[in-house]
């Protein structure tokens, strides 16, 4: 271990900035990303599924990427910039992903979405999703258990300007 890496258990200062607001706090070395997002900032939209990193359900991004928070330590996001689902309707509007979610019945109970919003954000900053097979690589790295994948895919499509019907 370096100097640098705090030993498990530590209690270490953390800078980060989460939707834009900075934040200086005191964590315990060991905290996730998300129980820091869930439990310390209160940004709940952050949902813990698997916290083995498959479901994708507590994706967000970090200085742009899409990021599994249950799988990184909360200490890894110092300096860098995070966003959470949250950070898609600061004012309490949806953005036109949420509202293609929306009109698409992209959403069923909820509990993945904005896991899946994460990733579909990260992808539609590179560009348009022009094929629904594009549309499904996107999705691939998330799980639905109690809905399909076409009406997230069609939100995909619509966002980009794509009319596929």
């Amino acid at each position: 271990m370096t100097e640098q890496e705090p030993a498990p258990g530590e209690v270490v200062r953390l800078a980060t900035t989460v939707n834009g607001r900075p934040y200086e706090e005191v964590v315990d070395s060991r905290l996730t990303l998300a129980d820091f997002l869930r439990g310390r900032l209160r940004l709940t939209g952050t949902h813990l599924g698997c916290e083995h990193g498959v479901c994708g359900a507590c994706t967000v991004l970090l200085d742009g990427a899409a990021v599994r928070s249950c799988l990184m330590l909360a200490v890894q996001a110092e300096g860098h910039a995070v966003e959470t689902v949250e950070s898609l309707a600061p004012d309490g509007e949806l953005n036109p992903l949420q509202e293609a979610f929306s009109a698409r019945h992209a959403v069923q109970c909820g509990f993945c979405t904005s896991g899946f919003l994460m990733s579909a954000t990260e992808a539609l900053r590179a560009g348009p999703v022009r094929t629904e097979e594009e549309a499904r690589d996107v999705l691939s790295g998330n799980i639905c258990r109690c809905t399909g994948y076409a009406g997230m895919v069609r939100a995909l499509l619509d966002v980009s300007g794509v009319d596929g019907e």
